[in-house]
Order: C-alpha cells, then structure tokens, then sequence
C-alpha cells in the first residue's frame, strides 16, 4: 500500500510520499515513490507513483526515456502545465495496457496512479491526480490537495487546516501530519517519509527532506501532535448530566 499527498498553496506546491512496497510479517521492502523531472531550464516537475510497483516503475523509466529522445514528445516540449500532464497520462494509460495484457493470466492487478505537479515558468504552478483509466483531475480551492493511495486516515487534518493562504511551512507540516497518522493507522504504510517544498515562480526543488522512522524532527512532529490532541480532547464541553454530577472523587468518598 501506499500514501501520497500533494498540496497547492498561494507560495508554492508541497509534495509528500511514504516509501513502503511491502510490509509482511517476515518482511518490510522500501522504495521511493517521489521521482523529480527537471527537462528543461524553464521547467520542474515532480510525479508521485501508487499501485503496481512494476507498472510505476515502467511509467517512470518510459518518462525518462523520454527526456533523452525528445523527437516522440516528452515534457521538455509541453508549453503548457495541463499539456503535460495529458501527456503522463497518456502515458500511464498506455503502460498499464501494456502491463495488463502482459498479466491478464496471473489475476494480477496492474494498474497504477500518479499526482503530477511542477510549474513551467510563464503559467501557474498546478497538481492533478490521475486515475488508473488515463483521466485526470486538478486541485480546487476548496480542496487544495490531492492524495493517492490509502487516503483516509491522513484526511481529516487536510481537511480542517488548508486553505489557499497556508503557508508553505505549515502545509508541509501538515502534509507531515498526515502521512504520521496514516502511518500510525495502516502497518502497509511507513518510512522514510519523503517532503519536497517547491516555491512558486522557481523551478528548482527550494527544500527537500527525506525523514526515516528515528528521525529527531519526526520525532518531535509525532510526539507534538500526539500530546495536542490528547490535551484538546481533554479540554471538549463536558456533557449537561456532567456538569450536574459530582467529582468522582466525591462521588467515590459518598459510595464509601
């Protein structure tokens, strides 16, 4: 399993993978699922890969493959984000129907998707998610955020905290948040956990962070959080019965 969350503020994008393939009970493979494409000098984009391992690992190459044949079309040649991203998608689309005729006897499930972003210098920066069927879908200022992968866990802060005015900071502690709390909830998710913080009209990565389970800003992360919620949940409105209740310690003496 895998998680991925990608996040567009007014100051820039944020991208964040956890990095598990396999989590058994005699073993625990890694493989990173941030892959970076820097084309040309105009132009940054960074892909954030789910499902079959062998399907993204062929999307990928194929990508780069790409890049030094720029003769077929490649992202060295795309004018426009949403051209871009068509072309990963086509892509995409075009190795998973290779991967699924290939499989089509082991009942393998071959299919893969993808969070696309960057910026060419001239347009907006912008993210989309693209499906396992080729189709896609952008980033809204409603939701300015995108997730692949085992999504539920990691939701509800995203949810409760982003806005299109979050800093770039705070949506990548965020992002740090959410991954933490899918890692806690689901064992097939987990570290090294990848963060790349891209600064809008740059193409260049600003700040990049690669965070194993021991590290001591994880770490800190983890353990900040942890004691918040267990000091607000402390602190919610007590129940109207309550209120009219004793103490339980007075209510312990008068039982005695």
């Amino acid at each position: 399993m895998t998680y991925c969350v990608a996040i567009a503020v007014q100051d820039g994008l944020v991208f964040c993978s956890d990095s598990r393939t396999n989590a058994g009970p005699d073993m625990i493979s890694t493989y990173s699922k941030m892959h970076v494409f820097k084309p040309a000098a105009d132009r940054f984009f960074v892909v954030l890969s789910a499902g079959n391992l062998a399907t993204t690992q062929a999307i990928i190459a194929r990508l780069e493959n790409q890049e030094e044949d720029p003769g077929q079309g490649s992202l060295a040649n795309c004018k426009k984000m949403i051209d871009a991203v068509r072309y990963v998608s086509q892509v995409s689309r075009d190795e998973q129907l290779q991967a699924a005729e290939t499989l089509a006897t082991a009942n393998v499930d071959a299919s893969a998707s993808l969070i696309f972003g960057g910026q060419i210098l001239g347009s907006p920066p912008a993210i989309y998610m693209i499906y396992s069927a080729g189709n896609f879908i952008t980033d809204s200022d409603e939701n300015p955020f995108l997730q692949i992968g085992e999504s539920k866990y990691g939701k509800p802060i995203l949810d409760r905290i982003l806005t299109r005015e979050t800093s770039l900071e705070d949506a990548a502690r965020c992002a740090i948040v959410s991954m933490d709390s899918t890692v806690r909830s689901n064992a097939t998710v987990g570290p090294p956990i990848e963060v790349m913080v891209c600064i809008t009209d740059s193409v260049e990565e600003s700040h990049y962070a690669r965070l194993e389970d021991d590290d001591e800003y994880l770490r800190t992360v983890r353990q900040a959080w942890n004691d918040a919620l267990k000091l607000s949940f402390a602190e919610l409105p007590r129940f109207d019965w309550e209120k009219r209740q004793p103490p339980r310690s007075l209510r312990a003496v008068k039982n005695d």
